[in-house]
């Protein structure tokens, strides 16, 4: 009857041309107790959520979801905060829900109604317990094509008797979440979608309790990556337990935990948990993180803690990273992509920030840094997917302020480009002295870092910034407008160029002067939507002008280069652009 009366209000509210807006609450707090059996894949729950209602309307009707693998068992409105026994029953269907948020490529979901409405910004605590199993499964990849081998070694998620390695939002729903329908195959909208979902959860937290059932042979080691665990073993129960486990910051947190009988190996800034027999891999990954970790106190200064390396059970799991955390198969030595790995991990450990296109994109300005051991052009060549993506991003018409942006392409593959441009414009000492500087706590206004790079440069950033952070004003679009070469005296010329600038965004690009003698180059700052000119010597006869390097994204495929006809009369003293991609004398 209770479950009738539900769907009536439910029904009612569409009926209004009122729709469910199950994004309205935001989960600010969650307070969850867990309960893991391995040997029966299991995982009980219980606690409390505390939901805001960050919508402009009242709201009664509450969604939540969990992964379809689990069941809901109750559901209360806690009616006194100060004491948890204080609860209400409260009305509320069980629906399934399709949606590739979870690995199972659906959603158990609760429509809950609610008592009265809540107001905007007003918040109320749900008492809730819900429980079930979570094993292997790649649904959501398999149903949209992808081989199932392919699809197993991405999500490898599940709670098993000799290994358990479970992720949080996108990956496995084990903690109650609210977002409308996703699918896999409608390109970037889902993970866009979590992206909100994250920005939106950025000052949330999370309390987290985990008991673990023992096992009759051994009693293996449990992981999370919460912050200030203390651990407990019953000699009673023969539970162990992981209490005061805390996620700060949750929508960047992705919570999860692993159990696995694990030899743990100390190497700061590493601390290595290896489940292979063979720990030789992990002797190598640590030295490699020396290597490594010299690169990144010097940008970014000392880790703030050690990077937690997990071991996976499958050979060939992919690899994934949260925090100070980076899970990935020891089985095998993949020696490149290792060290890129580390390198992001410890430069979220030495510089971390409340801000997502900082915090990303300087993990990913590191990793282009550690490849220019093999010179700039290997460096650039880092850097080319993410000119590529950006590129395309722009064109799509997604694009967003870097400032708030929700999308990977941007927080991530945009961050690290306007990182390498900041690096170009500023210099080494200026940017590395402006970083040793920086401090999350002091981060409260979104110019925070332009006031410390401009006091460390000396120079105006407002441009920059407002065309790359703060507003989303495209991509450049750079080309050789006309370039003049005169004889100076002897076999020394002097080639004024000038560089158009036909994108909305400005930058400070390249521009270089190719010769037998080799290559000069100076940086000219083109704002958007104008030309400038730069002079530049060369020691003998100029041979061609390009602009960009590759450092900068620009929208167009303007032509770069400009060859400049050879001639062995310098009567005239000048050269001058006859036609296009051609100098002559003239």
């Amino acid at each position: 009857m209770k479950s009738l009366l539900v769907l009536g209000a439910v029904l009612a509210l569409l009926a209004s041309g009122v729709a469910l807006d199950r994004e309205a609450f935001t989960a600010s707090h969650y307070d969850l107790n867990l309960r893991l059996d391995p040997a029966q894949h299991r995982l009980g729950a219980h606690g409390t959520i505390t939901l805001r209602n960050d919508s402009s309307q009242p709201q009664r009707i509450v969604a939540l979801q969990i992964s379809s693998s689990l069941n809901w068992r109750s559901i209360r409105l806690l009616s006194n905060p100060q004491s948890p026994e204080s609860t209400l029953a409260v009305q509320f269907i069980r629906q399934p829900y399709t949606s590739d948020i979870d690995h199972t490529g659906e959603l158990s979901e609760a429509i809950i109604t609610l008592p009265r409405d809540v107001v905007p910004k007003d918040s109320i605590t749900l008492a809730i317990s819900y429980e079930g199993v979570i094993l292997l499964d790649a649904a959501r990849l398999t149903r949209v094509g992808t081989p199932e081998a392919v699809a197993r070694h991405s999500d490898w998620d599940q709670i098993g008797k000799d290994f358990t390695a479970v992720r949080g939002v996108g990956y496995v729903t084990w903690y109650p979440v609210a977002l409308e329908a996703q699918n896999l195959s409608d390109g970037p909208a889902m993970f866009t979608a979590l992206g909100k979902w994250k920005a939106r959860h950025a000052v949330s937290k999370m309390e987290l309790t985990i008991a673990l059932l023992p096992n009759a042979s051994e009693q293996p080691e449990l992981l999370t990556n919460g912050k200030g665990c203390t651990a407990a073993e019953n000699s009673v129960s023969g539970l162990t337990t992981l209490s005061g486990c805390v996620f700060e910051a949750l929508g960047w947190a992705n919570p999860l935990f692993v159990v696995g009988n694990f030899q743990q190996t100390v190497a700061p800034p590493l601390r290595i948990h290896v489940a292979a027999p063979d720990t030789s891999t992990a002797q190598e990954l640590a030295k490699t993180s020396d290597r490594s970790a010299y690169l990144i106190k010097d940008w970014f200064g000392a880790p703030h803690e050690n990077l937690e390396v997990i071991d996976l059970a499958d050979p060939e799991a992919a690899p994934f990273e949260a925090g100070n955390w980076l899970l990935l198969s020891l089985a095998k030595a993949h020696p490149q992509m290792e060290q890129n790995l580390i390198v992001h991990q410890l430069t979220h450990a030495s510089f971390p920030s409340p801000r997502l296109w900082i915090y990303e994109g300087a993990a990913h300005f590191a990793q282009t840094l550690s490849q220019e051991k093999d010179g700039h052009q290997a460096a650039l060549a880092y850097l080319a997917p993410h000119r590529d993506a950006v590129a395309q991003a722009e064109k799509s018409g997604t694009g967003e302020p870097l400032a708030e942006a929700t999308q990977e392409v941007f927080y991530r593959s945009k961050a690290a480009l306007v990182w390498w441009m900041l690096r170009d414009m500023l210099g080494d000492a200026a940017l590395k002295r402006a970083l040793h500087e920086y401090s999350p706590d002091k981060d409260q206004d979104p110019t925070y870092l332009q006031r410390l790079l401009e006091a460390q440069s000396k120079r105006d950033l407002g441009w920059f910034f407002h065309d790359w952070v703060y507003t989303d004003a495209g991509l450049p679009d750079f080309h050789i407008e006309s370039a003049n070469a005169r004889l100076a005296n002897g076999t020394n010329f002097v080639v004024a160029i000038t560089v158009a600038n036909a994108g909305a965004a400005g930058a400070e690009v390249s521009v270089t002067i190719h010769t037998t003698a080799g290559d000069f180059t100076q940086r000219l700052e083109v704002r958007g939507k104008t030309k400038a000119v730069t002079r530049i010597a060369t020691p003998t006869e100029p041979l061609e002008v390009i602009v960009n390097d590759g450092s900068v994204p620009e929208s167009g495929a303007s032509d770069h280069h400009l060859k400049i006809a050879k001639d062995a009369c310098y009567a005239t003293r000048k050269y001058a652009l006859t036609e296009p991609g051609i100098l002559s004398n003239t």
